[in-house]
């Protein structure tokens, strides 16, 4: 890779010069004349930076490294974490440090200048074609060096990875979202076995023009895997969220994925659970939720929040914080210290910590759901015990409450929520029916075919075999085996994929 890297750095107003129209700063128009303007102060050497000047306007340019950043990052926190984020072992470096790395990169930009001069007077020419002929020539060389490293870099990244999956089994993650200028963006990644492990890439992103249906995302996903050369007969699933269309039957991505490939498996992205419970929430414990994570938002948006709050925790001597994790939970236990905190702040939705109804439909909402327990769950609420809320039964006790009025709402809750877990987790995706795969040697009664039951057998009889189990990660083992027990392991590495 030693072909693509350069190791001389640009001059500070080629650097600038060198960005995209888009990017490039302009002075001249009526707008940027009114927007503020950020001065430079001595104070600002503490972090690492001195001024370059261009147009009367002053960049921000980092002394260790001489990287040129935007104006807007005349600030002292975008500075600051620029120095924690690239240069770590410099935080602690006093400011004369600092100061003499700006004497060494004033130096460097004055001994250009001057071998510049020399050359423009060497030759007899005006002084003036430094900036009419010399920089212009500069700039326009070193965009056309880096344009083409670039996409030299991008090509041999692209060609590897080709390389690694050509005629290769794979899976596909793909994921379409808004970037920040409200363009559609279409992300794919890849995961295959390469040198005996499984690995992990980002295939392709790409912009999506006009609207974003699921013919439309085939297509540009088709059009991509055939410009690398691949084959849907070599891929064995394809993970999306539950977007329409992305899972539509008729109309999204998994029906024109089928068409062509119909032995791919489509499974269902879970990483936000809360997105797939609150589909089968209750209008009214719907309403509940969307308050607190407004409460939790709230909180959590501003740093200063959530100091603030750590102080009242302390002071009222709480055992929680209100972590991101089990934060209903957590927003349940901490519903004093949360209400006197937002009270004094005069939140709209302070008062909600204070209503018992509102708080009982919280406590209840404040557990982690198993599909298996769900059935017995509703069993007994029917009969009125609650024991396995609670902070629910705690609440009920503490204020006199009666299950009465909430015993509809929860069992109903309850089943619609078993309807949506067996819809986005069928029986035929159920964990146990792949513990063969995490647990080979034991003996659990699988659901295989017969050859493959048999060749599982053999393979468990095998003390060899179980030692590298033990010493291997699930995939790197799986594909040891590949020559030996071929069917078995193309089996198990289309679920592992």
């Amino acid at each position: 890779m030693d072909k693509f890297v350069i190791h001389k750095s640009k001059n500070v107003e080629e650097i600038v010069d060198s960005l995209p129209e888009s990017s490039k700063p302009c002075t001249s128009t009526p707008s940027d004349q009114s927007r503020k303007r950020w001065k430079y102060q001595e104070e600002f050497i503490k972090y690492g930076f001195t001024c370059c000047t261009v147009d009367n306007v002053d960049f921000p340019q980092c002394v260790i490294c001489s990287e040129v950043l935007f104006h807007e990052s005349m600030k002292p926190g975008k500075m600051q974490r620029h120095l924690e984020t690239k240069h770590p072992l410099f935080i602690e470096k006093s400011t004369d440090f600092f100061r003499r790395k700006e004497k060494e990169l004033q130096g460097q930009k004055h001994m250009i200048a001057q071998q510049v001069a020399y050359l423009i007077a060497q030759n007899k020419k005006p002084h003036t074609i430094r900036e009419t002929l010399i920089k212009p020539s500069v700039v326009a060389v070193c965009r056309a060096m880096h344009a083409r490293r670039v996409h030299d870099i991008a090509n041999d990244i692209k060609s590897q990875l080709i390389e690694r999956i050509n005629r290769k089994k794979y899976a596909l993650q793909v994921n379409e979202s808004t970037d920040v200028s409200n363009t559609a963006q279409l992300l794919a990644f890849i995961k295959y076995t390469f040198d005996g492990k499984l690995h992990e890439d980002m295939l392709f992103c790409s912009a999506l023009e006009g609207t974003c249906m699921g013919s439309d995302i085939f297509t540009k996903l088709d059009t991509k895997i055939k410009e690398m050369g691949l084959s849907w007969d070599n891929c064995v699933g394809v993970c999306t969220d539950g977007a329409g269309a992305m899972v539509g039957k008729n109309k999204g991505l998994k029906a024109k994925v089928l068409e062509v490939a119909p032995h791919v498996k489509f499974t269902h992205c879970i990483i936000h659970h809360e997105s797939l419970a609150s589909k089968a929430l209750d209008s009214e414990l719907n309403s509940v939720l969307k308050c607190a994570i407004k409460i939790v938002n709230h909180i959590k948006s501003r740093p200063v929040n959530s100091r603030l709050l750590a102080t009242l925790c302390n002071e009222m001597a709480s055992q929680h914080k209100l972590s991101r994790g089990k934060a209903l939970g957590r927003l349940y236990e901490l519903r004093e210290e949360v209400y006197s905190f937002l009270n004094d702040s005069q939140f709209e939705f302070a008062t909600c910590l204070k209503d018992p109804a509102w708080l009982s439909k919280l406590a209840y909402l404040a557990f982690n759901a198993f599909m298996k327990k769900l059935e017995r769950w509703a069993e007994r609420i029917e009969q009125g015990n609650v024991e396995m809320f609670p902070e629910l039964e705690d609440h009920l006790e503490e204020n006199g409450l009666s299950l009465r009025s909430l015993k509809e709402l929860i069992t109903g809750h309850l089943h619609s929520l078993l309807e949506q877990f067996k819809k986005y987790f069928p029986k035929e995706t159920q964990p146990e029916l792949y513990d063969w795969i995490r647990q080979p040697f034991s003996e659990s009664i699988t659901h295989l075919p017969t050859n493959l039951e048999d060749a599982l057998q053999e393979l468990s009889s095998d003390r060899t075999l179980k030692t590298l189990f033990s010493n291997s990660t699930m995939p790197e083992f799986w594909i040891a085996v590949a020559d030996e027990y071929t069917e078995l392991s193309h089996a198990a590495m289309d679920v592992l994929l």
